[in-house]
């Protein structure tokens, strides 16, 4: 029996205050279904309480950085020549970012 339903997605919800509709709610059951099965699979596996847990893919101590080699820039002022809208040695762009007014609640 899985130890995830409608009342336990409902009060996490709550308390991440995000509120879900029944359907939303139903989608997260379905995906806590999926990764409650995939974690009993993986705990079916022969021997793995023997296994040593993993925090990376590769043993961090073992890795070898290439050589830096020094390679010619291209000049500024050909870059720059190529842009529309220059401020001293660096090119405008259109803001991106917005700023979000937060409202407490």
């Amino acid at each position: 029996m899985s130890k995830f339903n409608k009342e336990l997605v409902d009060d996490l919800a709550n308390k991440l205050l995000i509120g879900l509709s029944e359907e939303e709610n139903k989608m997260v059951l379905s995906e806590f279904e999926i990764i409650e099965f995939q974690m009993n699979l993986i705990n079916e596996i022969p021997n793995i309480q023997n296994i040593e847990p993993m925090t990376h893919p590769f043993d961090l101590y073992e890795v070898t950085l290439r050589e830096d080699i020094n390679e010619e820039s291209i000049i500024i002022e050909d870059i720059l020549r190529n842009s529309d809208d220059i401020e001293g040695r660096e090119i405008k762009v259109p803001k991106v970012v917005v700023e979000w007014q937060v409202l407490m609640i």
